[in-house]
This record gives structure tokens, C-alpha cells and sequence, in this order.
């Protein structure tokens, strides 16, 4: 029977025969090794006994280009301090302030780090080399622009902040924190940044309303933002969607921001003290902190602005005012609202605004029209010579919106209306038509399109023209109607009492369709078939919606939207049902 013996077995049968007698020559050729090894065997047995036979390691006690326990000390040392640091900034940051001995390599710095625990071992990704990295030839070709959030005041509010980095230096040219990202806010932010650097031959954003309005329904449009590179030879160019990569380095930028500023602050006292914050870790991170990416360079080191005689004469606003709201005479209505904005006409003559649609003609594409707009009339001007005007289909959230973007307080509009001399105060009943006006002495005048199909009270007051509805006024508007108009104006009594501000909840009418639903403010609601042809009330609370029918509550359902109401009236009156006409016992039709 074979018997399979341990390396131990073998080398002690080797020694005890050399013991014997037995040369050494001979014991070496009958177990295949060498004699030198026979004499390591015999001399391991009798230094240690038979537990000196055992196998052992073959590693070297020592090595001469061992990192030295002092090394180690160093990088653990730095690694517990700065724990975001990896092993290519704590190789940068040993040759930088002093290594106690030889620098290691970004590999024995890892594995240093592993070995005491520091970091997690991660399976190897693809090297770097295998990866194609793109970044333009000099400075000030390209900015990467962007929007991000993550500070929060202590008021409860949240505020954003718009970031710029150059892409060939990783210099960050923006970091402003603004309570709100709108157009306004973030062109402001630009445009300083156009005055402190110079002006970057293209621009890299997403496809934010911000950025961009190609994406604008029903027709693009172009924003502020575009309307500023145009106008000093700035070629914007946009992502494609959902591809945030494209934008990678100001990306990286947000993660570096995020790690080491805001994850240790929660709650900011006030915007002021944030900025602040903001400015400091902006300063660090261009003049003082190396960039991996740049081979451990400073992005102020290979960052050079640009200076008034390289580039183009500038065609910035000189400020951007604030959106602040304009309110009416009353001081506490902004019903009176009115907003100046320029647009550039697309190339099929078709300009949209918030939704409302303006005819131009493709022979006008290219060009700049400026608008006066308010809830009633829109006036259409090109180089201050009135173009057109129509009725305005706009809301006041329209009108905030267009003040938030690239609009400005409107001046006087371009076409003056006379007022009446102070007199007696009349009423007339009207109805406001399709298109949101009304007929007073045989001209139509605009009152406001959401007040479109119903029927109010037209109530002329010295220089002032209300709308009323059961004693509840609607807005005010100045009188466009002169004295012998007023004198010829039919159907016309004596006012009563002033009309009442309004108090409570909006109301409005909707008809339920044929399938059971109907919409308000951009939500459906299901009834189900069974009140298909109803008109119904619906009252806006602060959550919900209240559903009567006849004065009775038909049902409250939850409030998915934040959509402004923008019509109050059903299209078409509720038709009455029609009965089946009763058949007698003869067939016919009694």
C-alpha cells in the first residue's frame, strides 16, 4: 500500500540517513534536491528539532526600499485629518510640505492606507489612461455654467446657486447665491462675471429656462440669457437632454462644493453669511487647492482673463433692476401691472409669449420687437414706432414671470386714453366677449381675457372704470371714454354704492363631460358617469377643492396642482336633459 508522506516526514527520513551513515551525495539524489539543501535540513533539525523541518516563508526579513514606519506615520496622519483626502492629494501634499523619507508612489500610499484600516479595498476600475478626457487648449474658450441647491437659511427658505467654471483651467469664474434661480437672477450673475473676466468665446449650460428657450411651448423662444451671448458674440451652446455629463467638470465642482462646505453647515443665518462662506471656499479652491486633473496644478495657475482690448465692445445691461411689483392706484392691487420686454422674432414670423401667439411675418424673422403689456392690451413696438396691439391674454403671474426673466417696469403706454372730467358716476351691464373685451360707445375695449364670457358690471367712476360683479369689485382700469362718449353711452344709470373688495374663496363654474371629468387649473377630476352634463361649482380652498352642485357638496377632493386659475365661467350653458315623450297603448307619440 502507498503511503503519501508530508514534506516534514521526508526531510526528517533524509537527516535520520545522513545520521546513519548514509553520504550526503547519495541522500540528495534518492529525494531529488540538492546537497546544500540536505545540509539546511540537517542543520534546521539540530537548531529547532523536528519542528525545524516545517515548511516556511520565503519572504525577506527585510528590504531596502521598505517605507519606513516614519513615512507611514506621516500619511496616516494626514489621512485622519483631512478624511476626504485620497492617495494622489496626500502624495501631492508630502512633496509639498516635506516627507520624512523617500515619497512613496500613489500605489504604496493606497495600500499603506488599506493596511491600517483608513480606507476600504475596492476592486480595480479601468485605469486612467483608458479613459478619454476632453478639455479645451486655452483659457476663456469655454465656461461650463449650471444651478444647484443645498443651502438653507434660517427662515425656512431655500436658496440655489449659480456656478461657472473655465474649461481648460477648472477656474470657477461664478459662485452666487441668489433666493431664487430666474432668468434675472442668473443673468445678473453672469454678467458680473463678464465684467471681472472677460467675455469666454462659447458657454456650455443644460437646457434650463434659465439657459434656453428652445424648449418653449408652443414655439421656442429666446431668453435673456441667449439674448446676452447673441449680442456680444457669445455662442451658447446646450446639452443634450438628460446627458448631465456633458457638464462634468462644473458637476465636479458641485460635488467638491458639497463635501467640503455644505455638508458641515445644515442651517445658514441669512443669504449674506452664506455668500460669505461661498467667497471664502472660492478663493481656496482656485488659488489653493491642486486639481488632479491638472496634474496637481492650481486652476489660478492656468487661468488668465482676458482684458479690454481682446475683447469685443460689450452690450451688457448696465443693471438689472429688480422684479419688484408694481401696484395699481390703490396701492395694494396689482391688477394694473405692466411689463416692457424685448423678443427676437423666430423665423416663421410667429412669436409666442407665455402661451399667447403674435403675427409678425417671416419677413420681420431676424429682428427685435419690444412689447408693453398688461392683463388688457399688449402693444407690439419696433425702434419706439408702435406696431400693432391686441388684446392681452396674460395674467398677472404672467406678467411676474415676464419681470422675473428679462422684463422691466413699463413706462406709459405707447397710446395715451383720455379720461372723463369728474362727474356723475354711471353703471352699464355688459358681457365680456371671447377675446376678453367689452363694447362701450361702439369701440370694443380689452378688460382682460380671463374675464371672458361673463357677465358684469361696467361701473365709470370720474377717471376710473370698474369691473363689478354682485357688488364685488373685479379690478380697476383707467376710463378710456371721453365726455361726449360718455354722454352717448346706451343703457346707462346712475352707480350705486362703491363695490366691495372681494373676501373669501374663488369660485368658479366648470360642466362635467361626457366621460365624468373635468378640468380646473390644469387638474382632472373624475365624477364618474353618472353627473356627465352637469354644471358645477368648484370653491379653491388651500388643499383641496370643494365640488357643489345645486348648493349641495358633492365632494372635496385633494389639490395636485399649483397652477393659477384661468377661466371662471363654462364654455357652454348647461343644456336642459331631454325626456323620452311617453307612448300610448296605440304606438304613438302622445
Amino acid at each position: 500500500m502507498l503511503v503519501e508522506l508530508t514534506m516534514t516526514e521526508q526531510r526528517y527520513r533524509a537527516v535520520l540517513e545522513v545520521q546513519a551513515g548514509v553520504p550526503v551525495t547519495e541522500v540528495a539524489e534518492r529525494f531529488g534536491v540538492s546537497r546544500q539543501a540536505v545540509h539546511r535540513w540537517i542543520g534546521w533539525y539540530r537548531d529547532e528539532g523536528l519542528d525545524g523541518l516545517a515548511d516556511r516563508s520565503h519572504r525577506p526579513h527585510a528590504h531596502p526600499a521598505q517605507t519606513s514606519p516614519e513615512v507611514e506615520a506621516a500619511i496616516c496622519e494626514l489621512r485622519r485629518t483631512h478624511r476626504r483626502w485620497g492617495q494622489r492629494r496626500i502624495a501631492f501634499e508630502l512633496g509639498r510640505t516635506g516627507c520624512p523619507g523617500p515619497i512613496p508612489s500613489v500605489s504604496t500610499i493606497y495600500r499603506v492606507l488599506v493596511r491600517h484600516g483608513l480606507v476600504d479595498a475596492v476592486p480595480r476600475r479601468r485605469r486612467r489612461e483608458d479613459y478619454r478626457r476632453w478639455e479645451r487648449a486655452v483659457p476663456m474658450e469655454l465656461w461650463q455654467l449650471d444651478i444647484v441647491d443645498g443651502i438653507r437659511l434660517a427662515d425656512g427658505s431655500e436658496t440655489k446657486i449659480v456656478t461657472g467654471v473655465d474649461d481648460h483651467s477648472r477656474f470657477c469664474v461664478i459662485a452666487t447665491v441668489v433666493r431664487r434661480a430666474t432668468g434675472r437672477a442668473v443673468c445678473q450673475a453672469f454678467t458680473d462675471a463678464l465684467r471681472a473676466y472677460g467675455f469666454p468665446d462659447e458657454v456650455l449650460t443644460d437646457n434650463g429656462k434659465q439657459f434656453t428657450g428652445r424648449f418653449t411651448r408652443p414655439r421656442p423662444a429666446e431668453v435673456m440669457f441667449e439674448r446676452i451671448c447673441r449680442e456680444n458674440g457669445i455662442v451658447a451652446r446646450n446639452t443634450k437632454p438628460r446627458s448631465p455629463t456633458t457638464t462634468g467638470k462644473v458637476e465636479r465642482f458641485h460635488q467638491t462644493l458639497q463635501r467640503e462646505l455644505l455638508d458641515h453647515v445644515q442651517v445658514w443665518p441669512d443669504l449674506p453669511t452664506a455668500q460669505a462662506a461661498i467667497d471664502a471656499f472660492r478663493h481656496e479652491y482656485n488659488t489653493n487647492r491642486p486639481h488632479q486633473s491638472l496634474n496637481m496644478a492650481f486652476p489660478a495657475d492656468r487661468f488668465v482673463p482676458r482684458t479690454a482690448d481682446e475683447a469685443p465692445p460689450s452690450r451688457l445691461p448696465v443693471t438689472l433692476p429688480p422684479a419688484a411689483p408694481v401696484l395699481g392706484v390703490d396701492g395694494v392691487n396689482p391688477v394694473d401691472l405692466a411689463v416692457e420686454f424685448t423678443r427676437l422674432v423666430p423665423s416663421s414670423g410667429n412669436l409666442t409669449v407665455c402661451g399667447q401667439q403674435f403675427w409678425l411675418g417671416p419677413d420681420r424673422a431676424g429682428g427685435t420687437v419690444t412689447f408693453w403689456a398688461d392683463t388688457t392690451i399688449v402693444h407690439l413696438l419696433v425702434n419706439g414706432v408702435r406696431l400693432k396691439t391686441v388684446p392681452s391674454r396674460l395674467t398677472t403671474t404672467h406678467l411676474r414671470r415676464l419681470l422675473d426673466d428679462d422684463g422691466r417696469p413699463a413706462g406709459p403706454p405707447p397710446i395715451r386714453t383720455g379720461n372723463t372730467q369728474p362727474g356723475t358716476a354711471i353703471e352699464v351691464d355688459r358681457t365680456v366677449n371671447t377675446v376678453g373685451a367689452v363694447g362701450l360707445a361702439g369701440r370694443q375695449h380689452p378688460v382682460g381675457y380671463h374675464f371672458a364670457g361673463r357677465r358684469v358690471t361696467v361701473r365709470l367712476d370720474h377717471g376710473l372704470l370698474q369691473l363689478v360683479d354682485d357688488g364685488v369689485l373685479l379690478r380697476s382700469l383707467p376710463n378710456p371714454l371721453t365726455p361726449a362718449e360718455l354722454a352717448r353711452l346706451r343703457d346707462a344709470r346712475p352707480a350705486g354704492p362703491p363695490p366691495q373688495p372681494p373676501a373669501g374663496p374663488v369660485r368658479v363654474e366648470r360642466r362635467i363631460s361626457c366621460r365624468g371629468s373635468l378640468a380646473v387649473a390644469g387638474q382632472r377630476i373624475h365624477f364618474g358617469m353618472v353627473h356627465a352634463g352637469r354644471t358645477v361649482t368648484i370653491e379653491t380652498a388651500d388643499t383641496t377643492w370643494r365640488i357643489y352642485h345645486d348648493g349641495e357638496l358633492l365632494t372635496e377632493v385633494a389639490r395636485t396642482t399649483s397652477k393659477n386659475i384661468a377661466r371662471f365661467k363654462v364654455r357652454k350653458p348647461e343644456l336642459p336633459r331631454r325626456r323620452a315623450a311617453p307612448i300610448d297603448s296605440t304606438g304613438q307619440v302622445s
